[in-house]
């Protein structure tokens, strides 16, 4: 199945299984839910493409569409896939200079928009960029009415599985977004690859509480086609209230990120002794981020589900995953093992992760793509395998402080901190220093009803758990809450370089003393940015 298109497999699961449950767009109040079969996607997402046909969208057409995780966000992406343009999701929180970028680079010939939510006229914003480029997008809003149109005058759905016709962005939190070219089988590949890992079964029930215009959107999408599972859909997650559409659906399957386990959890904690959060909840998984092997146990054993964590990433929306039935040491320390097809290299000195295999991308838009003379791609990821053929990811490159010639990983560091009680999570990065090249700086987010900490604190839990002198933190400082990415809630360690590493800028945080002359005692006076 993995050598076909995308519509390929919508028509081949609306065959088997006209009639089951696809998706469910989930709300606080039962009666403001609304259902789709499979059976129905098929049919309405062809109808939604002989109305975009009809509006001149073709084969080939460059379609960038800013859609909130809906229904009718599904039915606009297959329909899409059933014509054969290239679209380009982008997270409907991109405002005038992220989606100016995208409509510029793509040279796009439609861009499709919800109309005003959220006190945002995404409509006004996208006629306004338009009217700036040298051939201006048709503008289509696409919220609760989409196109329509018969699909007798649809040509025929396109063949070619290895055609780019997929268009994701990366973060940009170094440098400039890079349009990531995907194909239907690389992008089928990763979805029918974690449809294995995670193991599901035809009575589990999926939800995406992440943008659907992430790269996980058609990763899932294609999990939910070859099981035949339904998934709830949640326009805005939060919490506590995507609770109630989870409990009413028995949601078996949940996740997204690191710092979705984390909100889980400390849901689960405001409730009584003995009684579960969500009651059908069987498994967390995810990846985007890493996982401390600490937050790993206390999910597990508080929330009553297991907890399977993976490693991927724009370029390569499924690398490897947690396996349900690992051990419990394996879960918590290491990011699973690759399917079969995905090969991985660790480059020798810098130990950067390496990747080849169909569920890889076929490179940047408009710029080179960054694989090797061998055609691995280059992830700027560092890790190693173990001998059971398990990931570990030990950082970023840029992650690597380098401390007076003494390379140390900012990986190993936030994991310790973690297990302090009074830190819910933490990001260390290295900062400017003129004698030691660069200093480690901690920064940490607090959970509620926490006390003061200080550096000499921290400093002290690390050495108690067997951390070098030379890696403890220099400079500790203190947010309400760390600066996260908009789709996985990744945290933005450049914005933290950024906002700290100058001398004598107000950091907007409470900080303590620079540990650069003696080991620290007490707390330091500290300061409001």
């Amino acid at each position: 199945m993995t050598g076909s298109t995308l519509w390929n497999l919508v028509a081949w699961r609306a065959a088997r299984t006209p009639d089951a449950l696809a998706l469910v767009q989930g709300a606080p109040a039962a009666r403001d839910e609304r259902r789709i079969t499979f059976g129905a996607l098929r049919g309405r997402a062809e109808r939604v493409a002989a109305g975009l046909a009809a509006r001149g969208v073709g084969p080939g057409s460059r379609v960038v569409w800013q859609l909130p995780t809906r229904i009718e966000t599904v039915l606009i992406s297959l329909a899409l896939a059933r014509l054969g343009a290239v679209q380009s999701p982008v997270l409907p929180l991109y405002r005038d200079h992220e989606l100016g970028q995208v409509l510029r680079r793509t040279r796009a010939a439609f861009v499709l928009v919800p109309g005003t939510r959220r006190s945002v006229d995404h409509t006004a914003m996208a006629h306004r960029l338009a009217r700036q480029l040298p051939v201006p997008p048709r503008v289509i809003e696409a919220y609760d009415v989409l196109p329509d149109g018969d699909p007798a005058a649809l040509p025929p759905p396109p063949t070619d599985p290895d055609a780019p016709r997929w268009i994701y962005w990366t973060s940009g939190t170094t440098a400039a977004p890079r349009g990531v070219l995907h194909t239907d089988r690389s992008l089928r590949t990763a979805g029918e690859c974690l449809a294995v890992a995670l193991r599901l079964g035809p009575a589990d029930v999926g939800s995406m509480a992440f943008p659907y215009a992430h790269v996980a959107g058609p990763d899932y999408t294609v999990m939910l086609l070859r099981h035949g599972i339904p998934a709830v859909l949640l326009e805005h997650f939060a919490l506590p209230a995507a609770l109630a559409p989870y409990r009413r659906h028995r949601v078996t399957v949940a996740g997204g990120s690191t710092a979705f386990y984390s909100l889980f959890l400390a849901e689960q904690r405001k409730l009584p002794a003995g009684r579960r959060l969500l009651p059908d909840l069987r498994l967390l998984a995810g990846g985007g981020a890493p996982l401390p092997p600490a937050l790993y146990h206390e999910v597990v054993a508080e929330l009553g589900c297991q907890l399977t964590h993976g490693y991927a990433l724009t370029e390569a929306p499924m690398v490897t995953m947690g396996d349900p039935r690992d051990d419990a040491e394996l879960l918590a320390t290491t990011d699973g093992r690759p399917p079969a097809g995905m090969e991985i290299k660790i480059a020798p000195g810098n130990g950067e992760i390496l990747l080849r295999g169909p569920a890889v991308c076929r490179g940047y838009l408009d710029e080179p793509g960054p694989f090797d003379a061998d055609g691995f791609l280059r992830t700027g990821d560092t890790g190693r395998l173990t001998p059971t053929g398990h990931l570990v990811i030990t950082g970023r490159l840029k992650d690597i402080i380098i401390r007076k010639g003494e390379n140390i990983s900012a990986r190993e560091v936030e994991d310790l901190l973690y297990r302090h009680p009074d830190i819910a999570d933490a990001a260390v990065v290295g900062l400017p220093d003129p004698e030691r090249g660069e200093l480690v700086c901690a920064v940490v987010e607090q959970p509620p009803g926490a006390g003061a900490l200080t550096l000499s604190a921290v400093v002290s839990h690390l050495l108690a758990q067997g951390l070098a002198r030379h890696k403890l933190p220099e400079r500790l400082e203190v947010l309400p809450e760390l600066p996260r990415g908009a789709t996985l809630r990744k945290v933005l360690k450049q914005e933290l370089r950024e906002r700290f590493g100058g001398t004598g800028r107000r950091s907007g945080g409470r900080r303590t003393a620079d540990a650069t002359a003696a080991p620290p005692s007490g707390r330091a006076t500290g300061y409001l940015g």
